[in-house]
């Protein structure tokens, strides 16, 4: 089986080098990049399974690098852990909005990031290995063995956590699911977030979905679910 490959963004050299050398230790190819530029550039070259990428970094930040891997068609389904020295709530919300799949706060313990790195790289993979590969509700598409979804039959540029959100609500529709368990299906169990990380997910889901928005209801009190029929959102 061949190595999963990891880059790993950070301008303090010396963690660098302390996750380069327990990652390559545990079985990964690692490649590192110190700043966003070149982060970018790994990126397009080695096309790694996973990036850790901290969030302050010089020359292009961690937000932006993550915006526009998002953007590329080769590394849009790359699932991206953010690591940062940031705890706050806004911060959080800002690193997901930009399409990062989980997040770490400094300082922690490299074990626990192993930990980490290792759920997500299950979670990316699972959605290959389940059955019904494709799934249309109306004018929407969702193709698991592509990691693809489509509506009004134009391709849907969806982050890993997005696509797993569409794909657990418009298998399900008219059941309404609870932000925790949105979080669980979503971003995996064992993910640290706060519940309003999915009414992030949901607004950017919403607004690619475009003019089939709708379909994506609120329920107030409980969460949210898929559309079962046409008839009108409830207030």
């Amino acid at each position: 089986m061949s190595k999963k490959k990891l880059l790993i963004v950070e301008d303090d050299r010396s963690l660098a080098s302390v996750l380069e050398y327990n990652f390559s230790t545990a079985g990964y190819q690692v490649f590192c990049a110190h700043d966003g530029l070149e982060a970018i550039n790994q990126a397009r070259s080695k096309s790694p399974d996973l990036i850790i990428l901290d969030l302050m970094i010089p020359v292009i930040d961690g937000i932006e690098v993550c915006r526009k891997l998002r953007a590329e068609a080769g590394t849009r389904d790359t699932p991206i852990m953010m690591l940062t020295a940031k705890s706050e709530e806004s911060d959080q919300l800002i690193g997901f909005s930009s399409g990062a799949d989980d997040y770490v706060v400094k300082p922690f313990s490299v074990r626990v990031l192993q930990e980490r790195v290792k759920s997500l790289l299950r979670r990316s993979e699972s959605v290959s290995g389940l059955g019904d590969d494709m799934v249309v509700k109306g004018s929407i598409r969702v193709d698991r063995v592509k990691h693809r979804a489509w509506v009004n039959d134009g391709a849907m540029e969806l982050t890993p956590s997005e696509f797993r959100l569409l794909d657990t609500l418009i298998r399900n529709p008219g059941r309404a699911f609870d932000r925790s368990e949105l979080i669980d299906s979503a971003l995996g169990a064992d993910t640290l977030v706060l519940e309003r990380t999915i009414d992030v997910h949901i607004r950017s889901l919403r607004k690619k979905l475009g003019n089939q928005a709708e379909m994506v209801q609120t329920v107030r009190g409980v969460g949210y679910r898929f559309r079962e029929s046409a008839e009108p959102e409830l207030a």
